[in-house]
């Protein structure tokens, strides 16, 4: 795998173009992969993008539906969660994923790091 392929693989995730994360897929881009320079999942920057069918997808062809996403701070269930992705929270439940209670704390993470660093007047 390159890292070009991952990229590529990362932002048609993003982006909702199916038929090029189907060849990236197909061609053996390691869809749990997390680029150092992103941080973050296929999986859940698609959920979090809104890209419903992708999600799908990557999770028929491996997706790690536990991993956690560092950059974003969540794992798929609380990306599906926070956008509202009906089909994808009821997936994530058939296979005995739930999310936390909504009054738990989220796990603190690079994004909430990286938020809070660019806020800071300078």
């Amino acid at each position: 795998m390159s890292g070009g392929d991952w990229k590529e693989l990362f932002n048609a995730a993003c982006g909702g173009d199916l038929a090029l994360v189907q060849y990236h897929v197909k061609n053996g881009v390691d869809v749990n992969y997390a680029h150092p320079e992103f941080l973050s999942t296929p999986l859940v920057a698609c959920i979090l993008a809104g890209q419903e069918a992708v999600a799908h997808h990557l999770l028929d062809h491996g997706a790690n539906p536990r991993l956690h996403s560092e950059f974003d701070g969540m794992t798929p269930v609380e990306a599906a969660r926070h956008v509202g992705m009906a089909s994808v929270l009821g997936r994530l439940a058939r296979l005995g994923i739930e999310p936390p209670p909504p009054e738990a704390p989220r796990r603190r993470g690079l994004g909430q790091w990286l938020a809070r660093w660019l806020s800071v007047p300078g």
